[in-house]
């Protein structure tokens, strides 16, 4: 583990997360042996080779959130969501460059400081969504494992500020808000919060939203575990769970930023992968291979292409697992502990 400043966090976020891949509520799948594919080689994390920029870049893109000058702060514990011998659970509510944003904390019973964990969500429904839905196992067992735990909502979720071009702009601010969760708990002051110890958890949706933080923001946090994750490639996101299924906003976004036909280069710098370069961070990604909602393939390319730039990167495939992880859930989390463990302790 290397100690970070909150001048780490200024660098910035941004990925064309998918939009509309569902990841909430896990279920049961059947059981087996996992298997592991690893790089080979593990980069220097002390520095992040740049990425060429025109300048001004497009607000909605990657080198566009590069430029931004990212703020989080007042981090706000509000009312007690429930208690256990283990932690107290906690609405919460933090800034993120201009908007506030809600979500739910759990802080371990003892003696801190401890460290952190950032949980980025999968899609839900923003009208049915409430504060902390999307991974309730997580954080339950990450809390009782003596991580505090930060699980955004998002913005225009639960009781967050609305962003009303969030849709058209490829829902590029929930990688804003991550980067603004992970500064409001760097900036806290809080004494049961480690500011120099701070990882993120993804899942489906969220999982893009990770590979965004990574890219943008070199520094910002010491590790990241993705689970069932959307593809890399924005365009082929929205192909996959809103085109074919007629939404509306679809047009709305062409009509904004033109088709992969008509604008090549803006969807090229919305891609994570373009940017890989960035990466300083080691990722684990965890993937079933009876995922039916996000097809392993989209994890795979992800790996070689992080591979193939020389990052610190290992795919773990779960047989006959599906997109939401059931028997062979727990074994994924001992894994993902082993992994934080190593990298924020």
């Amino acid at each position: 583990m290397r100690p970070r400043g909150a001048a780490c966090a200024a660098a910035g976020l941004s990925l064309v997360v998918a939009i509309g891949c569902t990841g909430g509520t896990d279920e049961a799948a059947p059981d087996a042996t996992p298997t592991a594919t690893r790089a080979t080689t593990t980069p220097p994390r002390t520095t992040a080779a740049p990425t060429p920029t025109r300048s001004p870049a497009d607000p909605v893109s990657i080198p566009g959130l590069i430029q931004r000058r990212h703020q989080g702060s007042d981090l706000r514990v509000r009312t007690v969501l429930a208690r256990t011998a283990a932690y107290t659970s906690y609405a919460v509510t933090y800034r993120a460059n201009g908007l506030t944003i809600s979500g739910l904390m759990n802080i371990p019973t003892g003696k801190g400081p401890f460290p952190a964990l950032v949980l980025a969500h999968g899609y839900i429904d923003p009208a049915v969504y409430t504060t902390g839905r999307g991974m309730p196992r997580e954080q339950d067992l990450l809390a009782r494992k003596g991580y505090v735990v930060l699980h955004t909502d998002y913005r225009n979720h639960a009781r967050s500020d609305d962003d009303p071009d969030n849709d058209v702009n490829l829902r590029l601010g929930y990688t804003e808000d991550v980067i603004g969760a992970v500064m409001a708990l760097r900036s806290s002051g809080r004494p049961e919060i480690d500011g120099d110890r701070i990882g993120l958890l993804g899942r489906s949706m969220g999982g893009g939203v990770v590979y965004n933080t990574l890219v943008v923001a070199p520094g910002l946090v010491d590790a990241a575990v993705v689970y069932a994750p959307v593809s890399s490639r924005p365009a082929e996101n929205i192909d996959h769970f809103q085109r074919r299924n007629g939404d509306p906003v679809v047009a709305e976004i062409e009509a904004e930023h033109g088709t992969p036909e008509e604008n090549p280069a803006f969807w090229r710098e919305v891609s994570p992968l373009t940017h890989v370069d960035r990466v300083t961070e080691p990722l684990l990604i965890h993937h079933g291979t009876a995922d039916d909602t996000c097809p392993l393939t989209w994890s795979k390319q992800t790996t070689a292409a992080f591979k193939a730039a020389g990052k610190d990167v290992r795919l773990v495939t779960y047989p006959g697992e599906g997109h939401t992880f059931g028997p062979q859930w727990r074994r994924s989390m001992d894994v993902t502990m082993a992994f934080f463990d190593r990298h924020l302790r």
